[in-house]
């Protein structure tokens, strides 16, 4: 399987699941209404799982820009393949979307609030602040892409097959200790595609897309996912 159709089937399972789990918590009538934060973010992180498992034999299961840029800047990942992944890694998720929206068909129309639709797909501040949500989004992805490589590098753990479980368990992690201020996007593809089909989808009663926050968990996990893989290459040792 090429780098572009592994991170697009992975990125997809990703927004599958991920988006998903916030469809089934947020939307009215949905039997997991109301079933909280802590459902979300072990949702998410059993999507980056079962999506790792899924394709990293063939991508590495990158899945992020945020870790694909990072990579690259340390030279874990050739130049040359950035945009193969780059562009499976927002196709997937657009795709991801897609097919929350057709599963929660039902639903878009029950649920009054178009805050609740809009972050089924995408991410918004608890408290919009710009300076302090961009660094929310840097600490976040800066420690996704830290404990990444250090998961990667340790051989032990490798060999046990458990790398994919471990990198899931961290993004619960991340979930539940950095992402109350901004919902942890940690993530480009994940916040910007599905921000783009909430726009395009004929979705009743959905209101805008808030173009206006969109660029901050774009450019934070960037931005964190760089110094995460740069500081991982200044302090382990090669």
């Amino acid at each position: 399987m090429s780098i572009f159709g592994a991170e697009v089937i992975g990125t997809a399972l990703l927004i599958l699941l991920g988006d998903g789990v916030v469809a089934a918590v947020l939307l009215s009538q949905s039997k997991a209404e109301n079933s909280g934060w802590i459902v979300i973010t072990f949702g998410w992180a059993m999507g980056v799982t079962m999506a790792i498992f899924a394709v990293g034999q063939f991508s590495g299961a990158h899945l992020n820009p945020a870790v694909t840029i990072g990579l690259a800047t340390i030279g874990n990942t050739e130049w040359s393949d950035v945009p193969k992944y780059l562009a499976g890694e927002f196709v997937g998720a657009f795709i991801g979307a897609l097919l929350v929206y057709v599963s929660y068909s039902n639903h878009w129309r029950p649920t009054e609030d178009p805050g609740l639709k809009l972050a089924v797909f995408c991410t918004a501040p608890a408290i919009r602040n710009t300076v302090a949500n961009l660094i929310t989004e840097i600490i976040g992805t800066f420690v996704l892409v830290f404990v990444v490589l250090a998961i990667g590098a340790d051989k032990i753990t490798v060999a046990t097959g458990l790398a994919g479980l471990l990198v899931g368990l961290l993004v619960l992690a991340i979930g539940l200790s950095l992402g109350g201020p901004t919902g942890y996007a940690i993530n480009p593809a994940r916040d910007l595609s599905p921000r783009i089909a909430h726009a395009l989808l004929p979705i009743p009663g959905k209101g805008d897309s808030d173009w206006g926050y969109a660029w901050i968990p774009v450019v934070g996990p960037i931005i964190g996912g760089i110094i995460g893989a740069v500081a991982f290459d200044a302090f382990y040792p090669g």
